[in-house]
């Protein structure tokens, strides 16, 4: 039997590289990463869509064409006439990678704005991936209207899962990050956050307060993602400590966390324990961050069960 999973968010026009002013157009974004490990690592009995809006622009259009062809169902795209792809620049400075943003005509901050469309897009999902960003872009009353239709999805039957993916520069106060993600963690049974993220916010003392501060807002599942240190992994049911893979050399970490995520929740979805889904978590990553870019050719993936 057929399965569907959604992943709801936004996706950019990425320009990398500068070097000479010289740039590479690509596409990425934190759900649209994690659907494309989804996407390689489940089985053929699993379809996975993507949610958002685009705008009617040629970098819209070339944007959804890229997201089909990497096998990414793009049936849940709507089209905003007037809007645009949100854009972002990426540049080299002091050993490290920083980030311009372009997003004030961005259709994907509408991508809740139609309700029909919105049910529609998340009918029949067996899992519903979404972030803290997804969330972030959105006006109050979007984002309300999101984690109310995801929480019926979840009162369905279906499998949620929520990254709160915190990018402070997107949120008006602190206020409204604990706030919504609080909401999010009440409609999600799986939560995916990054212990020093979270600690701005909600001042949690260590990764075990993260995990339990979720658990009591409703889901039964939590895994504390802690860079190149363990995860914390935490179900009602126990806890678990699962190391990262060794790399010979990090080229580049962009994605680490939303492969980590496609890894974890793939092998979940194919009936692996927490603790086990935690490796194959770690392994996706351990291979992503050998290569350049968020989205590597699936092909090298194959490693990460060497």
């Amino acid at each position: 039997m057929s399965r569907t999973a959604v992943s709801i968010g936004e996706a950019m026009i990425e320009m990398s590289g500068g070097e000479d002013r010289t740039y590479r157009q690509g596409f990425a974004g934190d759900t649209l990463n994690t659907a494309y490990y989804l996407n390689a690592l489940l089985g053929a009995d699993w379809t996975v869509r993507y949610a958002t809006a685009v705008g009617d622009d040629l970098y819209s259009r070339q944007m959804v064409e890229f997201i089909g062809q990497t096998g990414i169902d793009t049936g849940a795209i709507r089209t905003i006439k007037g809007k645009r792809a949100g854009l972002y620049m990426i540049h080299q400075a002091d050993g490290d990678r920083h980030f311009t943003y372009w997003r004030d005509t961005s259709a994907a901050k509408l991508l809740a704005d139609d309700a029909t469309a919105l049910q529609e897009a998340l009918e029949r999902a067996d899992l519903i991936y979404f972030s803290g960003i997804t969330l972030a872009i959105l006006a109050p009353q979007a984002r309300e209207r999101l984690i109310a239709a995801i929480g019926a999805r979840r009162a369905a039957g279906a499998l949620v899962a929520f990254d709160p993916n915190i990018r402070p520069a997107l949120w008006a106060d602190n206020k409204s990050v604990v706030e919504a993600l609080t909401e999010a963690a009440k409609v999600s049974r799986i939560v995916l956050p990054t212990h020093a993220d979270e600690v701005p916010y909600f001042g949690d003392s260590d990764d075990e307060a993260t995990a339990l501060r979720y658990l009591s807002a409703g889901c039964d599942e939590v895994v504390v993602k802690n860079g190149a240190d363990p995860a914390l992994v935490v179900t009602r049911d126990g806890q678990w400590r699962v190391g990262a893979r060794q790399v010979a050399k990090v080229v580049d970490a962009t994605g680490a966390g939303d492969s980590f995520n496609g890894g974890y929740l793939a092998a979940r979805l194919a009936g692996a324990s927490p603790e086990d889904a935690a490796r194959a978590g770690h392994a996706t990553a351990s291979v992503v961050i050998g290569h350049h870019g968020a989205l590597i050719a699936k092909n090298l993936l194959e490693r990460s069960d060497q």
